[in-house]
């Protein structure tokens, strides 16, 4: 099931026996398993009847004793599985899911893996239990995932602000998660738009000296801005690491590279190809036009020793690095 589905389920009160939620992401599991810990008992029940058990201190025998008792003064009961992936008898699930306790919600989180989809459990799993895999977005579905749950608020962003935070924050759906409800309450009164100026004031990222102005600025050929971004980055190391930009350099000229490919350089088709938004497609024009086939290769080549280097196959700084490459890109 997705995520949508079952929240939307769990929202109605058409609950289930098991919940088994697994995948490298774990926003959507710690926000499934967080709603049932908050809305299906009330405070009173929780007392005797929500049980929070961890894969390092259990086993499944103890898990299905647990899950097989009667709720108390309860029209149900909850027990939660945290740290699953350590349990080392997970296989022991099978026999529950044959004839589990209908007044038992039973809650796994299996996060940071995922289950084996050939083995017997897992389709048992498919067949009878509320299945989630929740698997990591890469880095370019982010910006519309960051549209989509401010829209959820009500809110938005543009792609300036969406790409500041995907720089600074990469694919890490839960850490921008809170950032983006820090902002919401931040927001001016009567305001529905996160700006660059208002993450600057309160997240900390630059909005004029950043990875997506430095890309801008190797686009449009501007020397001197490209330097004084460079400068900055070296001054604050900490929060600009040199992994950061190859890797927000790798995932734009991969675009670039891909946009040489298309046969129809033109129109929605064109930018759903590339997985960006149609007004994007004018400034991969731009780049395609100041960076040829043979240049883009190039970058791509010197993006990949470079991130060697960055990773210690060199004695230079980080800073005498980024200057070195930029130099390489712009001329």
């Amino acid at each position: 099931m997705t995520f949508d589905a079952i929240m939307s389920d769990l929202k109605a009160g058409n609950y289930k026996p098991v919940y088994f939620l697994t995948g490298d992401e774990p926003f959507y599991i710690d926000r499934i398993t967080g709603y049932i810990a908050d809305h299906v008992l009330t405070e009173t029940e929780k007392s005797f009847n929500q049980i929070v058990l961890y894969g390092r201190d259990t086993d499944m025998r103890n898990i299905i004793a647990t899950a097989r008792r009667y709720p108390m003064m309860a029209p149900r009961q909850v027990v939660m599985v945290k740290e699953a992936q350590q349990l080392k008898d997970l296989e022991g699930l099978e026999s529950y899911l044959g004839a589990p306790m209908t007044t038992t919600l039973l809650v796994v989180a299996y996060k940071y893996k995922k289950l084996d989809k050939r083995t017997k459990l897992a389709r048992l799993l498919a067949e009878k239990s509320v299945f989630l895999v929740s698997d990591r977005l890469w880095e370019d579905k982010i910006p519309a995932w960051i549209s989509g749950y401010l829209k959820e608020k009500g809110c938005q962003a543009d792609a300036k602000s969406t790409s500041l935070l995907v720089d600074f924050l990469g694919n890490d759906l839960t850490k921008i998660a809170n950032e983006l409800d820090k902002l919401l309450l931040v927001l001016p009164a009567g305001s529905k738009q996160v700006t660059a100026d208002l993450i600057e004031k309160n997240i900390g990222i630059s909005k004029d000296y950043n990875n997506f102005e430095l890309t801008r600025a190797l686009v449009k050929g501007d020397v001197l801005h490209a330097n004084r971004i460079i400068r900055y980055f070296g001054d604050n190391q900490k929060n600009n690491p040199l992994i950061l930009t190859l890797s927000s350099f790798l995932y734009y000229f991969t675009k670039v590279l891909h946009y040489h490919g298309l046969t129809d350089k033109n129109g929605e088709n064109a930018a759903r190809e590339l997985g960006i938004r149609p007004f994007l497609m004018e400034e991969y024009r731009q780049a395609a036009q100041r960076f040829p086939l043979p240049k883009t290769k190039q970058i791509i080549s010197w993006l990949r020793e470079y991130d060697m280097k960055a990773k210690g196959g060199s004695n230079a700084t980080e800073g005498d690095l980024l200057k070195e490459l930029v130099y390489k890109i712009l001329h």
